[in-house]
């Protein structure tokens, strides 16, 4: 399925992330072509100037600057602040792009230990690799930090651990967030895949690590890619020629047969939109390679709102409700608690009022294909497969395909007593939860590894995306990239936005939030509460909209 080049490709990603802004060149090594005319460095970096060495300053207070430097003025100028804190011996040795560490800066602790030995304690909240891969992190970590006096007296750090560390509010003016894109396993689907990088030539950045690297490990076995592993970047950086990205391959793209060619021009095209690049040339030794983006399926959500109501089940705007031709008649067969539809609105997964989970198609009979007790709301993929499983037995999940055949998906939430929700990616590439784990619930994610036909056969690496504050109650996939998740708390309901690989922010719910769905780019958030209210997200604040929603419908997608 997907690549994994190993030691070889970290040290090319890590390589990207040590080219300079102002001309696209390394600290050191061979001389390489910067940037060209015309080519855009990216957005400007957020000019934070952290204070130089004091002359005087303590063992203690030199290290507590050099830390302070980790944010400002950053990639742009090489941490050259920073260095200023660190003895000839290790100033070109120290990589600052090995790692970052996001922390609370008013949590910092410096403790002498000994002589020219002092020990940091941070409270960090998150952490990205060397690759731009971002990772949840709630606890104290412990950096050491061992100085000598200079000839001149000055205390200067001679050893340090490689990376930096930075303020959580300013982590996100000096990296942003991109998104890598891969191929579901039917090519139908492009996956994103978040990354961090700093602003600085981030489309070389972007470039090299789709290119020349491969995809997070959790989701490598869930998607493919279409670059080869005999194909990578010819040049170390990609200028930007009247806004078009020039990305030079090595002579092995020659031989690539155009589907393959059509596929890494739509990857490369959707990975450095994030970036703001409106087109992509691919080349081999300036001779342009002929290719067109291959088509792919969105998984926007258009329209009102689905919401079953007293009159009957369909789209909700102002108060005409607009049926779904054949599934809105097959649900008045059925009494639901809960309602998924696939993006062709085709076919419905249904919690049923007894417990059961059901499929409920627009053109053929109901069927209950899960009966087992204490089952959660259930999903529907792509590709037409029932996922359902107990809130007890995490490990039990299953998928049950259009013609009624069991899947059990091995590998299921290995480490977690109970799942609470569970919601499928509108590509069938991803599975988000909320699980109760050690007692306390969290937010998890996991690719779908699937055989042939389709068939979910197990999840892959399972991974954290954060803690909940409160106890998780619903969750729903809001876009491609992040889940929305409700939570209660003592204080009352809470609404998450969840990145899939970055922070989560939080804010407040309406009283009695009890569904959570994705929505269209207007508002990527609906909610309905206990009291058949439903409520659409503006900035920080919920609008009320309609009334009487006795379910809202949680949709795969909207039909092409």
């Amino acid at each position: 399925m997907s690549r994994r080049r190993g030691i070889l490709s970290a040290l090319l990603v890590i390589g990207a992330l040590v080219l300079s802004a102002c001309a696209g060149l390394p600290m050191s090594g061979p001389v390489n072509p910067g940037l060209s005319a015309g080519e855009d460095a990216g957005s400007p970096e957020f000019l934070f100037r952290p204070d130089e060495p004091q002359p005087g300053a303590s063992p203690e207070q030199i290290v507590e600057g050099f830390i302070r430097a980790g944010s400002g003025p950053g990639p742009a100028a090489n941490w050259e602040v920073a260095r200023m804190f660190l003895a000839p011996s290790i100033r070109e040795t120290w990589n600052p792009e090995a790692s970052v560490t996001i922390d609370l800066p008013d949590d910092r602790e410096s403790i002498p230990t000994s002589e020219g030995a002092v020990e940091v304690a941070i409270a960090s909240v998150g952490s990205v690799d060397g690759t731009g891969a971002y990772q949840p992190d709630a606890g104290i970590t412990q950096l050491s930090f061992r100085l000598a006096q200079q000839d001149d007296g000055e205390w200067r750090i001679t050893e340090a651990p490689d990376g930096v560390v930075i303020d959580r509010d300013v982590f996100t003016n000096v990296f942003h967030r991109y998104s890598l894109s891969y191929f579901d396993p039917t090519y139908r689907f492009l996956v994103p895949d978040v990354r961090w990088f700093p602003t600085t030539n981030a489309a070389t950045r972007i470039t090299r690590a789709l290119v020349n690297g491969s995809p997070s490990s959790w989701l490598a076995d869930a998607v493919e890619d279409a670059f080869p592993e005999s194909v990578t970047l010819a040049r170390p950086s990609v200028p930007l020629e009247s806004g078009v990205a020039q990305v030079s391959l090595t002579p092995e793209a020659l031989a690539v047969e155009a589907t393959t060619l059509d596929r890494m021009q739509a990857q490369l095209e959707a990975s450095l939109a994030s970036a703001g690049v409106s087109a992509v040339q691919m080349s081999v030794a300036s001779t342009p390679l002929s290719a067109e983006a291959t088509t792919t399926q969105s998984t926007r959500v258009t329209g009102p709102p689905l919401v079953q109501t007293d009159a009957g089940f369909g789209f909700l705007a102002g108060d005409e409700l607009t049926p779904i031709p054949g599934l809105s008649d097959a649900m008045e067969l059925v009494d639901p608690l809960a309602i998924q539809v696939s993006a062709d609105r085709d076919v419905a997964a249904v919690r049923l009022v007894g417990g059961e989970v059901a499929r409920v198609p627009a053109e053929s009979p109901v069927a209950v294909v899960d009966s087992r007790s204490g089952l959660i709301n259930p999903g529907v993929d792509p590709f037409g497969f029932i996922w359902s499983v107990p809130r007890d037995q995490p490990s039990a999940l299953t998928a049950f395909s259009v013609s009624g055949q069991q899947s059990i998906v091995a590998d299921a939430w290995p480490a977690a007593s109970e799942v609470v929700a569970m919601a499928i990616s509108r590509d069938g590439t991803r599975i988000a939860a909320v699980l109760i784990t050690g007692g306390r619930s969290e937010v998890w994610v996991a690719g779908i590894v699937r055989g042939t036909e389709a068939v979910p056969v197990r999840l892959g690496e399972a991974v954290p995306l954060g803690p909940l504050t409160g106890s998780g109650t619903a969750l729903a996939w809001l876009d491609d990239t992040s889940v929305g998740v409700l939570s209660s708390e003592s204080g009352g309901p809470l609404f998450t936005e969840q990145l899939v690989g970055g922070p989560a922010t939080t804010i407040g719910a309406p009283q009695g939030a009890a569904s959570v769905a994705g929505a269209t780019s207007i508002s990527t958030v609906r909610l309905r509460t206990d009291d058949g209210a439903l409520y659409v997200k503006r900035g920080a604040n919920w609008q009320r909209t309609e009334n009487g929603i006795t379910i809202l419908a949680t949709q795969q997608g909207s039909p092409q």
